[in-house]
């Protein structure tokens, strides 16, 4: 076989002005339209009620967007994990929030160096062992702010009561390479009752204290319409918002219209009438159900059901659907049932405006999980 400089063929790649129908498949593509009115929707809500709005970057993981959300009227950003934050902070991010107990010192070393780059860098702890290990790592090196994290009906991580809670922060506003920056929660959806109660008794045992509890930031997309209940709340934090999908459409947070990111999928077989498949597997929709009993929506076709994912083919039941049917060949777009996982299962992201791509972004933080 006689090899060249081309071999092996470049990827096809989409580029500025080119049509939608004609990019290759399995795609996640990005209407520009939605994206800016989920973006200007939430900060709109946001700076009606006074509240500071920290967008999840976990959601898209490309400093792009963060930029067009803090453009719009964020206060900083929330972060996952360190090396996510690295990337941020390469991108010139200075307020960045890590909502992720940190231990082991292969991290805190890493984290150490981050928090002597940037200005705003803040992280979490919702134990002794946390902060014992911050608080020890963090000696004679640049003071580390530290908030609380509340378990105030997630189920997740977080100390269980105010009292435990004031406890910790007592521990970090005495330590002396700590600063002690406030509570953090994610709430269960349409948990703000609970929320409001833990952070105002919490505050209310730290002011026997002395100490100021200056960050309450309170989190969560689907119930993010109702963040103005949470009035001791200083901060709120979101990300699926930006994009949207199945989940936060059957949560009553947006419609179809307002999910900006699909799938785009191309149909490669029609083994019998009442079965598509589709070239879209678990590597380009993922097999998280988040309690659906398919594995997302076809826009062209809402009546068909996504039934089952194999790495590489989505088998689609075509049963309920009347009339026209795809056809092998066809392109269709996928709403998908968590657009965040999305994200981290592709190189790049492709924007479009009515059908016709605007920009290729890097997923810059694809792939960093610790």
């Amino acid at each position: 076989m006689d090899l060249d400089s081309t071999f092996p063929p470049e990827l096809p790649t989409a580029k500025p002005g080119d049509a939608l129908s004609s990019l290759s498949t399995p795609l996640p593509v990005i209407d520009e339209d939605r994206l800016a009115a989920n973006i200007l929707r939430v900060q709109s809500y946001m700076d009606s009620h006074s509240l500071k709005f920290r967008p999840h970057i976990k959601t898209h993981k490309i400093p792009a967007l963060a930029r067009q959300q803090v453009e719009a009227g964020a206060t900083g950003i929330n972060c996952q994990k360190i090396t996510e934050a690295e990337i941020f902070a390469d991108a010139g991010f200075q307020d960045i929030l890590i909502t992720f107990n940190i231990l082991g010192p292969e991290k805190l070393a890493r984290l150490a160096a981050l928090n002597e780059r940037i200005s705003g860098l803040k992280v979490v702890a919702d134990s002794i062992v946390t902060v014992t290990g911050l608080s020890a790592y963090f000696t004679g090196r640049k003071p580390l702010t530290v908030l609380v994290e509340c378990d105030t009906g997630a189920g997740r991580c977080g100390v269980q009561t105010p009292d435990e809670a004031a406890a910790l922060a007592r521990g970090i506003w005495a330590s002396k390479s700590l600063r002690f920056g406030g509570l953090m929660t994610y709430p269960k959806a349409n948990g703000e009752g609970a929320v409001e109660y833990f952070f105002i008794a919490t505050m209310g045992y730290l002011a026997i204290d002395g100490i100021d509890c200056a960050i309450r930031s309170n989190g969560g997309t689907p119930s993010l319409f109702s963040a103005h209940l949470v009035p001791s709340a200083t901060e709120h934090r979101a990300g699926t918002y930006i994009y949207n999908d199945r989940s936060m459409v059957r949560a009553g947070h947006c419609t179809l219209d307002d999910c900006a990111m699909h799938v785009l999928a191309t149909v490669v077989s029609r083994p019998t009438p009442d079965r598509a498949v589709l070239d879209a597997g678990s590597k380009a929709l993922t097999s998280d159900l988040l309690g659906f009993s398919d594995y997302g929506l076809i826009v062209e076709y809402p009546d068909a059901v996504i039934t089952g994912l194999s790495e590489e083919h989505g088998v689609v039941d075509l049963s309920r659907v009347d009339g026209i049917r795809p056809e092998i060949g066809e392109k269709v777009r996928i709403v998908p049932n968590h657009t965040c996982v999305i994200s981290n299962l592709f190189d790049t992201m492709t924007f479009h405006r009515n059908g016709v791509v605007t920009r290729v972004e890097e997923v810059a933080a694809r792939g960093l999980v610790w």
